[in-house]
């Protein structure tokens, strides 16, 4: 099976790791995956995660929170796709459920939080966007 966008592979997983009730899923590591996860790990949407290594690409194992037998993660959607490229300026960086949510922002300064990214006043791609 070819993957030409792991990440949204990543959180389709994720979503159906997450319907399905399950604590832990693992998914094929790269550095931009790895990047939105540590992301989500420090905000808090995921409890913890742990890079396990292979004779490939390596693995990441997602060990998934849950609150109440609530998921953190009530959604979660790649904006930027390969066919349809979304580009954002520093002054119209999304805010997510009235700062509830969080969207992840590729700047020149690497992956970025949307709120880092109104810190350091810069724009980019927005990759996704989580709630």
């Amino acid at each position: 099976m070819s993957r030409t966008d792991l990440v949204a592979d990543v959180f389709t997983v994720m979503r159906n790791a997450i319907m399905a009730k399950k604590d832990i899923v693992d998914v094929p590591a790269s550095n931009t995956v790895r990047f939105i996860l540590e992301i989500l790990k420090t905000t808090g949407y995921i409890e913890n995660l742990k890079f396990i290594e292979d004779k490939k690409q390596g693995v990441v194992r997602i060990y998934l929170k849950y609150t109440a037998g609530k998921s953190a993660i009530k959604s979660i959607h790649k904006v930027s796709k390969s066919s349809r490229r979304v580009y954002v300026k520093q002054d119209k960086v999304p805010v997510v459920l009235r700062g509830r949510g969080l969207a992840i922002i590729s700047t020149s300064k690497g992956l970025l939080t949307d709120q880092q990214a109104r810190e350091q006043k810069i724009g980019g791609e927005i990759i996704a966007e989580i709630y």
